[in-house]
């Protein structure tokens, strides 16, 4: 599982803790993209705008970033790749603010930060104001009515109660190492990522708990993320981002480029995915944009190392 600051760093999904780096990549980027068929004037264009207005998304992104040379904090985008803005700042140097993911109404931004020493769940609103703090764990995701959270902690999947606190453990004991639960669109089930020595499988289970079923263990797997209709699962392999149906049917490559493509999340119609590539898995990343069944990635950011983008 990836880790930022000083937990562990391995294949996770929704990036776990890791320590900022900084390479100078454009030029092995434009390489790998070469190499990849894309039409130079739209992958390679460095002028970010405009590459994703190509594709004409609208709404929101936000994402990680250590782009203004400190720790991670949190950024917004529009997806036509203008308006970059730092939603979040922070004094202390060490603590660090990721996995950004947005209610379904986008009233409300939950993330995993580092802030007062150990890893917790906090929510703002999407503009950046209201902060507080929800409990310990990370990975956190409000349920469609923002009624429930889940998270990890311990490497298990819980249920939380915003109004009463009330927590519920919803995978079994022998499922060791459980990652980056997300819920379906009516908040009746959760998918996620568990792994083992064989490797990581994507999994779903239902919001009450109970036995999961598997959904796709052909290649590691992780990071799952549901598709506003429900009808299908984005999801990482350890170079490409994929999507499967839930019953584990129609299984579909959707980058197959240079590098490593990865953090797959769906625009708040489904047309579009969002995603993170790194020259390797040590990154650094930069967002991009491409249709959900497919087809030629445009660039939004660069600058920096950009993870964890989430769309509304």
């Amino acid at each position: 599982m990836h880790n930022r600051a000083n937990l562990r760093h391995a294949h996770n999904g929704r990036q776990d803790w890791f320590p900022a780096r900084r390479y100078n990549v454009m030029a092995v980027t434009l390489l790998l993209l070469m190499g990849t068929g894309l039409r130079p004037s739209v992958a390679q264009n460095n002028n970010a705008s405009e590459s994703a207005a190509s594709l004409s998304p609208t709404g929101r992104i936000v994402f990680a970033s250590n782009r203004d040379g400190g720790p991670y904090r949190l950024w917004m985008i529009q997806a036509d790749g203008t308006g970059l803005r730092k939603l979040l700042d922070h004094p202390h140097p060490d603590e660090q603010d990721v996995d950004p993911v947005f209610s379904a109404d986008g009233r409300f931004i939950i993330f995993s930060s580092t802030r007062g020493g150990k890893p917790g769940i906090w929510r703002i609103t999407a503009e950046g104001t209201n902060l507080e703090r929800l409990c310990a764990g990370d990975q956190g995701e409000l349920s469609p009515d923002g009624k429930r959270l889940v998270f990890r902690r311990d490497n298990k999947i819980w249920v939380r109660q915003i109004e009463t606190g009330e927590e519920k453990k919803i995978v079994p004991d022998n499922f060791a190492i459980c990652s980056t639960p997300s819920w379906d669109p009516q908040g009746t089930q959760i998918v996620f990522a568990c792994r083992w020595e064989a490797g990581n499988s994507i999994w779903v289970v239902s919001a009450e708990g109970g036995t999961p079923r598997k959904v796709y263990d052909r290649k590691p797997a992780c990071g799952p993320a549901w598709s506003p209709d429900g009808s299908r699962i984005a999801y990482e392999t350890e170079t490409h981002v994929g999507t499967i149906c839930p019953d584990g049917t129609g299984n579909r490559l959707i980058t197959f480029f240079g590098g490593v493509q990865r953090f797959p999340r769906w625009s708040p119609e489904g047309r579009y995915l969002v995603y993170c590539q790194g020259v390797s898995e040590k990154g650094p990343w930069e967002l991009y944009i491409i249709p959900s069944t497919g087809g030629t990635p445009m660039r939004l950011t660069e600058g920096g190392s950009d993870l964890n983008p989430d769309w509304k």
